[in-house]
């Protein structure tokens, strides 16, 4: 059996930062199961001498944990579903249309990646009140429709798709839309998948923003939530209450990654692969 010397350095290598990675996962797992009397403990353990899932119960009885999760639920699939649409069309344009002035448009469109996102709170906020979406799932998503992070993804995908399959599709009588839809998107779908793992985790995780433009649970967000009951139990040392509602907030997610990890790896694998 022949080994590849410099793969197994490197699993070597990689393994104690990947172990130092799950430290904190184990730490908010190993708290949320614990009682307040092994946190009030001065002898720190890992592993607690009485395991309980009260703090799970306490989690829902405190937050509306249901709504939250569905707000959540909906931002980030209403968000990433728009942005595929206009990542796809604005990339579209810069890689396959030709008109005046196109690089130095796109050459704009990517400054937004340098301008840092707090930099426009204030004139998002103006925009949203004044279109009276304050304290609605709109409101958060609104601001996040177009990507250029996305349009720079889907741009470099498109332009390694070969013209020769774009010209025979117009051929059998395809528009644009149909171009994008039919033959550009399926071939480029490894980058749409990254992207969607980036934008999802991203809006799945985002807080501040959300907490500017709600005020009620009809709109609020998990990250909201769990700030808002780090508040209402602020009175009393009940970390293992918020590390209980860390882990139902950060459950979905890895879960997710645990049944696609294959096309996870895959997409992103597939994405870098991509040259144009």
């Amino acid at each position: 059996m022949k080994f590849d010397r410099s793969k197994i350095a490197g699993y070597i290598l990689l393994t104690p930062f990947a172990l130092l990675m799950l430290v904190p996962l184990l730490f908010m797992f190993t708290t949320s199961v614990k009682t307040l009397g092994d946190i009030l403990s001065l002898r720190f353990q890992w592993i607690p001498q009485q395991v309980t899932f009260e703090n799970f119960a306490r989690v829902l009885e405190i937050m509306p944990f249901g709504r939250l999760l569905y707000n959540t639920a909906f931002v980030v699939a209403m968000t990433f579903l728009v942005q595929s649409v206009t990542i796809s069309l604005a990339a579209f344009a810069f890689a396959r249309l030709r008109f005046p002035g196109r690089d130095l448009l796109f050459f704009l469109f990517l400054v937004q990646l340098m301008i840092p996102a707090t930099s426009l709170i204030i004139p998002n906020y103006q925009t949203v009140r004044t279109l009276g979406l304050l304290n609605r799932r709109l409101a958060i998503g609104i601001v996040y429709f177009a990507s250029a992070y996305g349009t720079f993804l889907m741009r470099q995908a498109f332009r390694a798709v070969p013209r020769d399959l774009e010209d025979t599709a117009r051929i059998d009588g395809c528009n644009s839309l149909l171009v994008i839809r039919h033959v550009l998107l399926p071939l480029t779908k490894p980058s749409l998948i990254a992207f969607a793992f980036v934008s999802g985790t991203f809006h799945w995780n985002n807080f501040f923003w959300p907490l500017l433009v709600t005020d009620t649970a009809r709109s609020r967000t998990l990250t909201v939530g769990l700030a808002m009951l780090t508040q209402a139990t602020e009175s009393t040392p009940e970390i293992t209450i918020t590390m209980a509602a860390a882990v139902m907030i950060t459950a979905p997610l890895f879960i997710l990654f645990l049944v696609f990890q294959k096309p996870f790896i895959e997409s992103f694998a597939g994405a870098g692969a991509l040259k144009g």
